[in-house]
């Protein structure tokens, strides 16, 4: 390039996208009775939160239809909804009270666990990761695994462990989701986490990825 030339302009990195400014900006549109908005807040969020339900309940059915009671009462609270924190706090606030609610519901009658079901919600909602042919079947078995071990978890471990490793929320939009303290958080993660290393200690001593980190 001669030096009388102009220099090219550096080109501008694209900006992120402010996913909690459409949400909140969905939730004020279905505040005012807008069902397509509504419909769209469904579509955004629906995995996630039949996700976050099913590893703290291990039934893929009751996630399903104790989602479709979380967007339930999305919609009859949204009069009362106030954009005082991210949309995803109140929408996991919402989440984890109805999940409490049947877990101590459950707890006084029989119910399938999460290794009854494990087959199910995988293939119903596959890990996108590639994982060679030769490495599937210890894939598969630390799978069913660490589901296995999530459930001997006490249930403020598991959800904050869930929300943690699953929804990569940072600590203080858990310790908001679950009314604690940041300190609280990391505790509940730290001793939900060396639990997990001792139940699959064997599966850590084969493999180079921590399954619980």
């Amino acid at each position: 390039m001669k030096d009388d030339e102009p220099t090219p302009a550096a080109k501008k990195a694209p900006e992120a996208v402010d996913t909690n400014a459409e949400d909140v900006a969905c939730m004020l549109k279905v505040k005012n009775g807008d069902v397509a908005a509504f419909e769209e807040l469904v579509a955004r969020h629906r995995s996630s939160v039949i996700g976050t339900i099913y590893r703290m309940l291990g039934d893929l059915d009751e996630s399903h239809d104790l989602a479709q009671r979380v967007f339930i009462r999305v919609w009859s609270s949204a009069p009362r909804y106030e954009p005082s924190a991210k949309f995803t706090t109140w929408l996991f606030t919402i989440t984890k009270n109805l999940v409490y609610n049947e877990s101590r519901r459950r707890k006084r009658r029989p119910h399938y666990s999460l290794e009854a079901q494990a087959e199910d919600f995988h293939l119903a909602m596959p890990d996108t990761s590639v994982v060679e042919p030769g490495d599937a079947l210890l894939h598969k078995e630390m799978q069913e695994a660490i589901d296995q071990a999530m459930e001997k978890l006490p249930d403020r471990q598991r959800m904050a462990l869930v929300l943690r490793r699953f929804e990569h929320m940072p600590y203080d939009e858990i310790a908001k989701v679950m009314e604690l303290t940041v300190s609280s958080v990391k505790s509940l993660l730290f001793r939900a986490r060396l639990q997990l290393r001792e139940e699959l200690q064997a599966y850590l001593d084969e493999s180079e990825e921590d399954p619980v980190a």
